[in-house]
């Protein structure tokens, strides 16, 4: 499954939460939680190594399976494409006063990721602007639920 050629393409973002690293983890973890219309999420299981994630976008529905988890702190989840995978690695770091930075790398990699990369490079705007109000979300959570 490894390979020994460079992704076709890559990109990583970072944010910084107000939360602490264990409550951004248990919320991102909740898909009830992945709210981002017009798109649907549902897992077939756990948050753990294996579970099938589904997505639904406008007509056109995507498979995942959560590959790799290090609990409460980063999960990897792969999409199938046609002869391609999009890697989305998820980080959760301890930052200074409770905080957490979130920083999600993505990778597109395999022997047909080249023809995916113009739709894979639109994620260069939109991952950030989603990190942003996963943050947001986030941060309400925590208000919401009395956690300083």
């Amino acid at each position: 499954m490894t390979q020994n050629t460079e992704p076709a393409w890559q990109f990583q973002h970072s944010v910084d939460c107000t939360a602490t690293r264990q409550f951004a983890w248990d919320y991102w973890t909740n898909i009830a939680n992945w709210v981002d219309p017009p798109a649907s999420f549902r897992l077939d299981g756990p948050f753990d190594v294996g579970s099938r994630l589904t997505t639904s976008l406008s007509g056109q529905t995507f498979h995942s399976v959560i590959r790799d988890v290090i609990a409460d702190r980063e999960a990897i989840i792969e999409m199938q494409l046609l002869d391609a995978i999009l890697s989305f690695h998820w980080t959760f770091e301890d930052l200074p006063e409770g905080r957490t930075r979130i920083t999600q790398r993505l990778v597109l990699s395999g022997p047909n990721a080249k023809s995916f990369v113009p739709q894979a490079s639109v994620l260069e705007k939109t991952a950030p602007k989603g990190m942003k109000k996963l943050v947001v979300a986030i941060e309400r959570a925590q208000q919401t639920n009395g956690d300083e």
